[in-house]
C-alpha cells in the first residue's frame, strides 16, 4: 500500500458499506504510467505523501479573503462549512442550498447519489470518495424557478501546519424548466498544502439551464482532484467554464452524457501553467440521444517547467444523428523547459452529424509581436497583451456579469504569473 493511501484509510470508521468500498479501492491502488488515462500525469511522488483528515469544524480565516464575493454565498474552510463566513440571505425561492451533513441527517433518502460505484481501476479516486466522502453541497432547483441571482460556493484551503485532506460529493439538481447560475470559487489562505478530492453529479431534467464558472485558484502546493459527471435530458443547457490558475497538481475530469434530444453543451476552459505547476484535464462528452451539440474551446498556457495535459474526447454513438460537436484545444509553450501534451479524440457510430476537432501547440505570432513592436510597444508588454487576448477567447462560454468577473480573475492570475 502506498503512503498516500495509507493514510487516507487512517481513522476509518464508516459504515459496513463503505469499508468495503475503502477496501476495494486500496487493493486497486494509484495508477501505474500504463494506464492510458493517467499516461501523463505520474502520481510517483504523490504516492509518498500522507495527508491527516480535515478537523470537523472550520478553521477561522480572514474574512476580508471573501468579502468582496456576493451573497448568497456557501463557504467552506479545509473542507468544512463555516456558518461564520457563509450567508444564503437571498437565494431564491424555489432553490435549495444545503450541506450534504446535515441532508444526510433530516433526508436520507435524498442522498441516493452517493450509492453510485466505481469499477475501473482508473477510477481510484472516485472509489476512495464514494468510501470516504462525509460533505459536500446540495444545489436543487424546483421545477420552473428561474434563479437569476449568482449562488456562489466557496472552497478556502489554509495551512495549519498539517497536510490535510477531505473528500467532498456535490449534487446540483435542475428540475424541469429551471435555470441558474452558479459559480465556484477555490481559493487559498497562506502556504496550504492540502489534498482536496471531490466528486460533482450535475442533474439537468428537460428544458433546464444551468450556468456554471469554476475558478481554482489553489496554493502552489495544493493539490485538487476533481471530477464532474453531467446528464443532460431533452432541451436542457449546459454552460460552464472552467479557469485552472492555480495549485501544484490539478486534474479535472469532466464527463457529460447528452441522453435527451436537443441537448446543448458549451464547456470552455483555460489551463494556464507557471513554476512546476501540473494540469490535467480530460473530458469525455457522449453523445447518445439526437439533434445534440457539444461546443468546446479550451486554451492552455505553459511557461517556466509547468506541464499542460489535455485530452478532449467526443463519443457520438450510434442513433445520435444531427450531431454537432466542436473541440479547439490550441496552446501556447512560452518556454523550453515547459511541456504540453494534447490528445484530441473523435469517435463517431452515427450518420448525418457534424464533427471537428482540433489542437495545435506553438508560440506566440511572430507577426503579432512585430506589428505591435512597430507600433512603440514593448517587447515584454507585447508578449502579454497577445497572452492575455488568447486567453480570454473561452470566457465566452457565460455571458453578462459573470463574463466580467471571470475576466478579471483571469488578469490577475497572468499578472502574478508574469504573463501580463
Amino acid at each position: 500500500m502506498s503512503v498516500l493511501l495509507d493514510s487516507l484509510a487512517a481513522g476509518f470508521c464508516g459504515s459496513t458499506e463503505r469499508a468495503e468500498l475503502l477496501e476495494a479501492a486500496l487493493k486497486t491502488g494509484l495508477p501505474a504510467a500504463r494506464s492510458e488515462a493517467w499516461k501523463y500525469t505520474s502520481l510517483r511522488q504523490f504516492e509518498r505523501r500522507s495527508f491527516s483528515a480535515a478537523p470537523l469544524q472550520a478553521p477561522a480565516i480572514d474574512a476580508a479573503l471573501v468579502a468582496d464575493i456576493p451573497a448568497p454565498r456557501l463557504v467552506f474552510v479545509n473542507g468544512r462549512p463555516s456558518s461564520d463566513l457563509s450567508d444564503l440571505a437571498g437565494v431564491d425561492a424555489g432553490v435549495q442550498v444545503r450541506t450534504l451533513s446535515a441532508v444526510k441527517q433530516q433526508e436520507p433518502e435524498a442522498v441516493r447519489f452517493l450509492g453510485r460505484r466505481f469499477d475501473r481501476a482508473e477510477e481510484i479516486f472516485a472509489q476512495l470518495n464514494a468510501a470516504l466522502a462525509d460533505e459536500g453541497v446540495l444545489v436543487q432547483v424546483s421545477d420552473g424557478v428561474h434563479s437569476d441571482t449568482p449562488l456562489h460556493l466557496v472552497f478556502v484551503s489554509t495551512g495549519d501546519g498539517s497536510d490535510r485532506v477531505w473528500h467532498h460529493r456535490h449534487l446540483v439538481e435542475l428540475r424541469r424548466g429551471a435555470s441558474l447560475r452558479l459559480v465556484e470559487h477555490h481559493l487559498h489562505d497562506g502556504d496550504s498544502a492540502n489534498f482536496d478530492n471531490t466528486l460533482v453529479h450535475v442533474h439537468l431534467a428537460q428544458d433546464a439551464q444551468l450556468a456554471h464558472a469554476r475558478v481554482q485558484a489553489g496554493s502552489s502546493r495544493d493539490t485538487h482532484l476533481l471530477r464532474t459527471d453531467a446528464v443532460l435530458a431533452r432541451d436542457a443547457q449546459y454552460r460552464r467554464i472552467d479557469l485552472e490558475l492555480g495549485a501544484a497538481l490539478t486534474r479535472h475530469e469532466l464527463n457529460v452524457r447528452l441522453e435527451g434530444d436537443n441537448a446543448r453543451l458549451v464547456a470552455n476552459g483555460v489551463l494556464l501553467g507557471n513554476g512546476r505547476r501540473h494540469i490535467d484535464t480530460r473530458l469525455g462528452i457522449d453523445h447518445i440521444a439526437r439533434d445534440t451539440s457539444a461546443e468546446l474551446v479550451w486554451r492552455g498556457v505553459a511557461a517556466n517547467r509547468s506541464r499542460v495535459v489535455f485530452h478532449g474526447g467526443i463519443n457520438i454513438r450510434e442513433g445520435a444523428d444531427g450531431t454537432d460537436a466542436n473541440l479547439s484545444n490550441k496552446n501556447l509553450l512560452l518556454s523550453a523547459d515547459a511541456e504540453i501534451d494534447t490528445q484530441p479524440t473523435l469517435v463517431i457510430d452515427a450518420d448525418e452529424v457534424k464533427a471537428a476537432h482540433g489542437a495545435t501547440v506553438g508560440q506566440l505570432d511572430a507577426n503579432a509581436l512585430f506589428y505591435l513592436r512597430t507600433r512603440g510597444v514593448p517587447a515584454e508588454q507585447a508578449r502579454a497583451m497577445l497572452s492575455a487576448a488568447f486567453c480570454h477567447e473561452p470566457l465566452a462560454a457565460v455571458d453578462g456579469i459573470l463574463t466580467e468577473k471571470l475576466a478579471r480573475h483571469l488578469d490577475q492570475a497572468l499578472q502574478q504569473a508574469g504573463m501580463a
